[in-house]
């Protein structure tokens, strides 16, 4: 059994097998798991919001899903990952207020989740798993030797993807 790398919010990291990859409390935030079945490369990138270009103080690529997304791919080809072979899985992207609204600054789970889908697609890389919305947090870990994306939630069963 390899170590578990953690990822932080509004982080990234990647790992190779048996090393497995985590983020621990994802509310509206997705994350996002680029991986390379071949090499068993996985990076692991902890989206808070969907767009850097409406946000001056935007530095943090790791931050938004349009520059995060590059990044990490960007990081697992450099260390072997093959840039044709990556599949992605997601989780998050929760309403975590308990109303329903139309307004958009409150939906920035549901809008982290369109825009890192229209990233992903942009870059022809398949979304093969997801467990997004609801409203409830999510801990994932990720383990590159199986593929498997094992999703913790509060007063839920330990679930893989």
């Amino acid at each position: 059994m390899g170590k578990m790398i953690k990822v932080g919010m509004a982080d990234m990291n990647y790992c190779h097998a048996p090393d497995a990859i985590t983020t621990l409390g994802l509310g509206s935030c997705v994350g996002v798991v680029l991986y390379d079945a071949n090499t068993k490369i996985a990076g692991l990138v902890h989206i808070m919001l969907p767009d850097s270009t409406k946000i001056k103080n935007n530095e943090n690529c790791a931050k938004f899903a349009d520059t995060g997304i590059d990044e990490m791919v960007r990081q697992i080809v450099a260390a072997g990952a093959s840039r044709a072979g990556l599949k992605a899985k997601i989780a998050g992207g929760a309403q975590m207020f308990a109303f329903s609204s139309e307004n958009d600054l409150l939906r920035v789970g549901a809008r982290n989740v369109e825009a890192v889908k229209e990233k992903l697609a942009s870059l022809c890389i398949p979304i093969i798993a997801e467990d997004t919305g609801n409203s409830y947090g999510r801990t994932i870990e990720f383990y590159p030797e199986t593929g498997e994306l094992l999703i913790k939630a509060v007063g839920k069963s330990i679930y893989t993807i």
